[in-house]
């Protein structure tokens, strides 16, 4: 019926090319190829449910397909590359004449940069982007390519890391070019699902900490709104700055050394004995540290969690066997072991 920009709610954060077509596609059967005269023109891949609309489905377009096996050619899935900017269409009259704009439909507004992006030492908020890769950006956002009209970020999506985009932009009413060495954006990577890799945590004492992610909210459903905030704004708000890993306590494995603890499950770790907790590497290396005692400060109001590290020492094997942890702690991501597929299944 139509293509444009959609959500892919595989990771619920990226956008890319799909297409609209009247299908009736059910949690679970998705995935199957899309056939146009004994050809595959897509995948079918996700739909509208039944009480928001009827046969209303959408398929991954063969640009999409293209890119993705062209990227796994070595062996390596290595993402989409983005921009890491926002921006807001100019088509405003009195807007485009503030900024000096020629009344010629061209042109959109920058209004955030991602310190983490490839376009924050080169792009700045106000600066308006008039083409790309020499393609007219119109002022509703839109580019040709290739004979249809398409949102800017579709020149972006068909590159790789390490290439390049070039664009011609407006900066204090003159005008000048720019060019882009594109990567991914990593502080996105938090806001969408994760799949096939162990999560990362530590265990001490019976406390299990966690960076905040999607899976995280989704998993533990927190009813704190300070949590909240930090997830929904960690990029708006570039609070990854600060808190490249927003470390929670998401529950507790309960043990005489951690009792009447129950209260801090949920919050967000500031300090451990005055020292700043930016990633779960500096809480694992911290709890490994020789101290009499582990004041662990959260974000906000009220007294610190303590922890006696000879108690928690003593109730290692105890925690471990009773609640069968294998490992105290998984600092990195890590693919999950897949059974080959000759091997017999039990």
């Amino acid at each position: 019926s139509r293509i444009d920009f959609q959500l892919y709610t595989h990771s619920s954060i990226d956008q890319h090319l799909a297409i609209q077509i009247s299908a009736q596609i059910n949690p679970g059967n998705s995935g199957g190829p899309v056939m146009r005269n004994a050809k595959v023109v897509g995948v079918a891949f996700q739909g509208y449910s039944g009480d928001v609309a009827q046969g209303v489905a959408y398929m991954v377009p063969t640009p999409v397909i293209r890119r993705f096996l062209k990227d796994i050619d070595d062996g390596h899935y290595d993402k989409y590359v983005d921009l890491g900017i926002t921006y807001s269409k100019l088509q405003n009259p009195a807007q485009r004449k503030f900024l000096g704009l020629k009344d010629n439909d061209r042109g959109v507004l920058v209004t955030t940069v991602v310190a983490a992006g490839p376009c924050a030492k080169i792009l700045r908020e106000g600066d308006v982007l008039l083409t790309i890769d020499d393609h007219p950006i119109a002022s509703d956002a839109n580019v040709e390519l290739e004979g249809e009209r398409v949102e800017m970020p579709e020149v972006v999506e068909r590159k790789f890391k390490g290439d390049t985009v070039k664009f011609e932009i407006w900066r204090d009413k003159q005008q000048m070019n720019v060019k882009i060495v594109l990567s991914t954006v990593w502080p996105y990577f938090v806001l969408g699902h994760s799949y096939d890799v162990r999560p990362r945590y530590v265990v001490y004492g019976g406390l299990l900490f966690q960076p905040l992610s999607l899976d995280l909210i989704e998993a533990y459903q927190p009813t704190d709104l300070r949590l909240r905030h930090y997830f929904d704004y960690f990029v708006l708000e570039q609070i990854y700055l600060q808190h490249p890993d927003v470390i929670v306590l998401t529950n507790i494995l309960p043990d005489p050394i951690n009792t009447y603890l129950a209260p801090y499950r949920g919050g967000i770790v500031d300090e451990i004995n005055g020292k700043k907790i930016r990633t779960l590497d500096d809480l694992a290396k911290t709890f490994s540290e020789p101290a009499d005692r582990f004041v662990v400060k959260m974000i906000g109001d009220g007294p610190p969690l303590v922890l006696d590290p000879k108690q928690a020492e003593a109730a290692r094997e105890r925690i471990k066997t009773r609640y069968n942890v294998v490992r105290e702690q998984n600092l990195e991501e890590q693919a999950i072991a897949k059974a080959p597929e000759n091997q017999k299944k039990i």
